[in-house]
């Protein structure tokens, strides 16, 4: 998918043509050239495309290329681990619980915001698992998400993580799980503060902040509320008994997990993005 975030705002490779050559492979015809003309446009599924390309023989100086997919592959993993995070609940700690018990149909969902770091970039996506995101950044996605996915797929694992001002702009939803009876898991990752803008004001502006940090209701009231089950995790030791009870709900759960504000990304804390911002400042001074 050539969304606008990630081709940053369709400048990354030259419009309509890009310099390199583009073999674009897409489910819906109306995505093929929409935006960048493709030499290849194919129309297929990767479902169905990549075991096809698989039993494709080697072709000549295969090997170069392959030595170039097994060091990217073996960067990709690197890049899995993530250090410890500031506070008493390390979302890397949660992620990697996850990815252990999280059986191989799973579907996942979120929002927008800097915690949906932590599905995108940080858990493997094996076997049959899907993750439904937003194209475009949209705030609020991941609940109706998940519990369209519920709807269409009873069965499944469904997990939604999100933001606390993102789980704010469609936590009413849960009143539609309630009434369309399907128990979808919401993880609510509260850090008190819209960061991903935080992130840009500190990273440009370091220091001066303005109207990021939220004072939330009590989510778990909420939610109970709704009838769902609903618990407040505050130590990375008690996560993963409260997701098995969250997964033993037959009307659904929402997981608050208390974030500290300082852990902003995954490798970047607040403070060390505040620090490189004043250093650029002083540096142009």
């Amino acid at each position: 998918m050539f969304s606008e975030i990630l081709t940053e705002a369709y400048t990354l490779f030259g419009l309509p043509k890009m310099r390199a050559r583009l073999i674009h492979a897409y489910p819906a015809e109306a995505e093929l050239n929409r935006v960048y003309t493709a030499d290849l446009p194919i129309l297929a599924h990767p479902d169905a495309l990549m075991p096809l390309l698989a039993a494709r023989p080697p072709r000549p100086g295969a090997a170069a290329g392959e030595a170039r997919v097994a060091a990217a592959h073996a960067a990709w993993e690197a890049s899995l681990a993530t250090p410890p995070q500031p506070g008493g609940l390390d979302m890397g700690a949660v992620v990697r619980h996850l990815q252990a018990v999280l059986p191989a149909d799973a579907i996942l969902t979120n929002g927008a915001g800097n915690f949906s770091i932590w599905s995108n970039k940080h858990l493997r996506f094996t076997g049959g698992m899907r993750l439904l995101g937003p194209q475009s950044g949209a705030m609020g996605y991941g609940l109706p998400a998940a519990i369209a996915a519920k709807i269409a797929r009873p069965d499944a694992c469904v997990v939604c993580l999100a933001g606390d001002g993102d789980f704010q702009m469609t936590m009413q939803e849960l009143g539609c799980a309630l009434q369309a009876g399907v128990a979808p898991i919401v993880l609510v990752v509260n850090n008190g503060s819209y960061g991903t803008i935080r992130m840009h004001q500190e990273r440009t502006y370091p220091g001066r902040v303005g109207f990021t940090d939220i004072v939330n209701p009590d989510f778990v009231a909420v939610a109970a509320a709704y009838g769902l089950h609903a618990e407040r995790v505050e130590r990375t030791a008690g996560f993963a008994a409260a997701f098995e009870r969250a997964r033993a709900s037959r009307t659904g759960a929402v997981l608050e997990l208390m974030v500290d504000t300082e852990s902003l990304t995954p490798k970047r804390t607040l403070s060390a993005l505040r620090a490189e911002g004043e250093a650029r400042a002083m540096a142009g001074a």
